[in-house]
């Protein structure tokens, strides 16, 4: 019986549920503060791990969902909403090298508008992302210059221009062309790499620019329900698709009546899931340069 009212402190219902305001000290290590209905975590609460991580924010039955902040084992942090346990609104997530993601959040990845600041250069993206990939309209600026234009699996495809400080627009495009490969690897069968190739075509005056969005189909034309993108699940350290769940909570299921069910000890089959660091600019910021010396 002692055993028992050491896992659990806290307020009950009449049916012996956790009910209220508690505490538990979970079997893994882990322990849990804050409000409870029926037995579930429900409400505001602290959700400590024994590895060092930690979530605050609110529970609806046993899920974050609503306004939460996850501090993670390295360091990094996300701020913002949830919805059934997964990042989900708009929120921001700080990495470990300072970079920083600020926008709209789907089913664990960063996907709709948002902003991507690189602390190491100061620059940044502005737009569109899909599935956790920087894909369409944006803009990357840097500190005397920016592209605008169409992007596609976080590199630039198409026509756009390079806009500079010094009150110019370079207008051109994106064309994607093979690496070139030594004999020894052409005798090897091996994927092809393509990168994007800037090709210009005109310089004029600087132009206001406006990204072109999609355009909304007439409602007499839109099907019953849209499907939703695909999800994944958040742990994006190399941009690889991951599980949908957060793998939060340790907490293990319990058969007692009134005692707090749990979800079954996750963390110990797999790994917490980050969102990924894009280390450095895209791959054609050296191209940018060029061009950049070629206009002073």
């Amino acid at each position: 019986m002692d055993y028992w009212k050491k896992e659990y402190e806290g307020e009950r219902n009449e049916a012996g549920e956790r009910h209220g305001h508690g505490k538990a000290r979970l079997p893994n290590g882990d322990i849990y503060e804050g409000n409870y209905e029926h037995g579930k975590r429900h409400g505001q609460g602290i959700y400590k791990f024994k590895n060092g991580a930690r979530y605050i924010g609110e529970y609806v039955r046993n899920q974050k969902h609503g306004q939460g902040t996850f501090i993670y084992p390295d360091g990094s942090r996300y701020e913002g909403e949830w919805a059934d346990d997964l990042r989900h609104g708009h929120g921001m997530y700080y990495y470990i090298n300072n970079d920083t993601y600020t926008g709209e959040w789907f089913a664990h990845q960063r996907h709709g508008q948002g902003t991507y600041f690189y602390a190491e250069t100061g620059s940044k993206y502005v737009g569109t992302w899909v599935n956790g990939q920087q894909e369409g309209a944006a803009e990357l600026i840097h500190l005397n210059h920016r592209y605008q234009g169409k992007f596609l699996n976080k590199n630039p495809v198409g026509p756009g221009k390079y806009v500079f400080d010094i009150g110019c627009e370079q207008h051109g495009e994106y064309r994607l062309t093979d690496v070139e490969r030594g004999e020894e690897e052409e005798e090897e069968e091996t994927l092809i790499t393509v990168i994007p190739k800037w090709k210009a075509t005109k310089i004029t005056e600087l132009a206001l620019w406006t990204p072109t969005l999609p355009q909304e189909q007439p409602a007499a034309d839109r099907p019953g329900q849209e499907e939703a993108p695909g999800a994944e699940g958040g742990g994006e350290m190399v941009e690889e698709v991951q599980p949908l769940t957060d793998v939060s909570e340790g907490e293990l299921e319990s058969t007692r009546p009134g005692d707090e069910e749990g979800d079954a000890s996750r963390e110990d089959r797999e790994e917490f899931q980050y969102d990924s660091l894009d280390q450095g600019n895209i791959s054609f910021e050296e191209e940018e340069g060029r061009q950049s010396e070629l206009l002073e």
